[in-house]
């Protein structure tokens, strides 16, 4: 069964409903019993993270029977459910994308979640619970941003910056040492980067906009496949700096993202070291 807009939209609304009854109520209200590490000391998942990803799955499982889930919490339990990913139709679930702000009272996080098919992202959202808006995109349809009232507007980025101007996201810590000292002897050219510790809104201010790159060394599913579909379709490039396409049965890699295709080249000359 492939994806329809009306799969789109009760996915949209499954997100919704468990944020409001699931995440929500939690934020700044839960307790340290709650949070639990799991393959680093900052690497937190709570149980917001659980019961979130549960009920999506349940609904989702009722409205697209034939399609896999993987959810970055099934995952941590059982690697194999990575193995869904590239064949049929899979429902990919970042119940709490930036948990350890969520679980340390900071407003920046939110729920992702794609849909591939045969490998391919064709439906990315990246929702932001507080505000209940979310931005979203079909393949081939564009990025738009949405809000609770029903508002809509697309999103399509301007000109690029000279890379002396350009603000980005540099996730350091997922890069070797090695490697992270020769990124930062790179970071003063540009005017500004820092990391949200949060794909889902980088990914939404990249897509409006507000931010011109990214860099990561890390390529979850669940934190990429939505927001490099959606920074895609807003006309930006999203690549790994070895030049080949992102797709989201990648495991390995670093994923460069910027807001034209000669800001990409600029930017993968200067760290072009990451390829060695």
């Amino acid at each position: 069964m492939r994806l329809t807009s009306d799969h789109s939209d009760a996915l949209i609304r499954i997100v919704r409903d468990v944020a409001a009854k699931e995440i929500r109520p939690l934020f700044r209200n839960i307790d340290l019993s709650d949070v639990d590490s799991k393959s680093a000391p900052d690497d937190l998942v709570t149980v917001a993270d659980r019961a979130a990803e549960l009920a999506i799955s349940v609904a989702v499982r009722e409205l697209l029977p034939n399609a896999a889930i993987v959810g970055e919490e099934a995952v941590a339990a059982d690697k194999s459910v990575l193995d869904h990913v590239g064949a049929g139709q899979v429902v990919v679930i970042d119940p709490i994308d930036g948990t350890w702000n969520f679980a340390h009272g900071v407003a920046t996080y939110g729920v992702i979640l794609s849909v591939i098919e045969d490998g391919e992202t064709v439906f990315g959202l990246l929702y932001d619970p507080g505000y209940d808006d979310w931005v979203v995109a079909t393949k081939g349809k564009g990025a738009w941003f949405c809000d609770a009232k029903g508002q809509r507007r697309s999103l399509t980025l301007g000109p690029a910056p000279e890379v002396s101007d350009c603000f980005g996201y540099v996730g350091m810590y997922l890069f070797s040492k090695p490697q992270q000292a020769k990124i930062a002897a790179q970071l003063p050219a540009f005017r500004r980067t820092q990391t949200l510790r949060c794909a889902c809104h980088e990914y939404r201010l990249l897509a409006g906009g507000a931010a011109q790159f990214s860099l990561t060394g890390m390529l979850n599913v669940w934190d990429h496949a939505a927001g490099a579909l959606i920074y895609q379709e807003a006309g930006g490039v999203a690549r790994l700096i070895d030049g080949r396409a992102y797709h989201p049965t990648m495991r390995q890699g670093n994923l460069l993202t910027a807001s034209s295709e000669a800001l990409w080249q600029k930017l993968a000359d200067m760290f072009d070291f990451l390829n060695d």
